[in-house]
C-alpha cells in the first residue's frame, strides 16, 4: 500500500512508531536505570466489547511501552486504532502491589489520559475527546514475551461497554 494512500490518523501513528522504535531498541544505560524494574514494548492486537448495542472494530494495531521504575511502579504510553476507528494515545502510570503479583501473573491498575473518545462533560480538548481512564490489568509473562489483558470500562457518551484489550508484551531488559 502506498504511503500517501493510508488515512492520515494512520499515517501519523506510523510516523511516530518509526521515531520512538529505535529508543525503546536502543536500551541505553540511561533506559535501563531508570527503568530498573523493566523495559516492555506492547503491542496492541485486538478487543473483545462486553453486550454491545452495535459493532465495534475489534481489531486495534498499536504500540506503547511501559517503564517499571521498580517492582510496583511504571509510567506507560502508546497509540493505537481504537474501537471507533480512530486514533487513541494513552499515558500513565501502573501500580501493582507486592500482595497481588506471583511468578508469571500480576495484577495491576492503570490510571492516566487517553484520546480519541468522546467523554461528554468529563473529557477535555477539542469535542471532549482527551478523558480520564482508570483500569485493571492482568499481566502476564514467560521470559521475555507476555500478555497483558486490560478491562476499559465503559464511555456512555459515544456508547462504547465495556471492553477487554489484548496486548501482547516484549520484555527488553
Amino acid at each position: 500500500m502506498r504511503l500517501m494512500m493510508m488515512p492520515r490518523a494512520l499515517r501519523a501513528m506510523l510516523l511516530k512508531v518509526c521515531l520512538l522504535l529505535p529508543l525503546f531498541a536502543a536500551g541505553s544505560a540511561h533506559a535501563t536505570d531508570w527503568c530498573g524494574g523493566g523495559l516492555w514494548l506492547d503491542g496492541m492486537v485486538a478487543s473483545q466489547h462486553i453486550n454491545p448495542k452495535k459493532d465495534f472494530n475489534d481489531f486495534n494495531p498499536g504500540l506503547g511501552a511501559e517503564c517499571w521504575v521498580n517492582q510496583n511502579w511504571a509510567v506507560t504510553a502508546g497509540g493505537f486504532r481504537n474501537s471507533l476507528d480512530k486514533p487513541s494515545f494513552y499515558g500513565g502510570g501502573l501500580w501493582s502491589p507486592d500482595l497481588v503479583t506471583w511468578s508469571y501473573v500480576r495484577i495491576a491498575v492503570m490510571a492516566g489520559l487517553i484520546s480519541g473518545y468522546n467523554y461528554g462533560v468529563w473529557g477535555i480538548g477539542g469535542h471532549h475527546s482527551v478523558g480520564p481512564v482508570i483500569a485493571p490489568i492482568i499481566m502476564t509473562h514467560v521470559g521475555k514475551f507476555g500478555l497483558n489483558l486490560i478491562l476499559i470500562p465503559p464511555i456512555p457518551a459515544d456508547q462504547l461497554p465495556a471492553t477487554i484489550g489484548f496486548m501482547l508484551r516484549y520484555q527488553f531488559n
